[in-house]
């Protein structure tokens, strides 16, 4: 499927970051669905939920997973901020910052740099995937109980929003404004 999107969409000639929906399940077991009709089931029995919509909502929200419901053509959304979709993207696209190692930003600065680069954020309508729950990570745990280290994050944070800013001028000002308004 993710290889025929790629070329119906013409991703090699076109800057795309293709979103692939985001469910868990707090089960450890879970027999995977094969189909969007088997998903869309299991998430009105309540065995699966949107990913992270009990902890960071603003992550995954852009999607719209209302509309991804019945969806049957690829939609575009919105950057917004927080977005951190899972995405398949053409290899020439723009890396992760190694700042942000650990925990924390590393798929929002990652999003945030396509968008400022003019990549269409495009939904697919017939793929998903699953988180399966497993022990925090020990990074995870490092962010809630050091306040030195999110207070390290904020810092990169920071100096990412100022290097956005020399590379794409006035059009990164929204990422900044976002960021100050949470």
């Amino acid at each position: 499927y993710h290889r025929n999107s790629i070329q119906q969409l013409e991703l090699p000639q076109r800057k795309a970051a293709l979103i692939v929906p985001a469910f868990e399940t707090l089960h450890y077991r879970l027999t995977f669905p094969k189909s969007k009709a088997e998903l869309l089931s299991m998430l009105d029995m309540g065995s699966l939920y949107t990913f992270r919509y009990h902890v960071w909502p603003k992550g995954h929200a852009p999607t719209d997973f209302a509309k991804w419901r019945t969806a049957t053509v690829p939609y575009r959304v919105a950057w917004q901020p927080d977005f951190e979709p899972y995405v398949v993207v053409r290899r020439d696209c723009p890396k992760y910052d190694q700042r942000f190692v650990g925990f924390g930003w590393n798929k929002v600065s990652h999003i945030m740099e396509l968008d400022a680069q003019e990549y269409e954020l495009l939904v697919l309508p017939n793929a998903f995937m699953i988180h399966m729950p497993h022990a925090p990570s020990f990074d995870i745990s490092k962010f809630r109980l050091s306040a030195g280290y999110r207070g390290c994050l904020q810092t990169l944070r920071e100096e990412f929003h100022q290097d956005l800013s020399r590379r794409y001028g006035a059009a990164a000002l929204k990422y900044l404004t976002a960021e100050r308004s949470l």
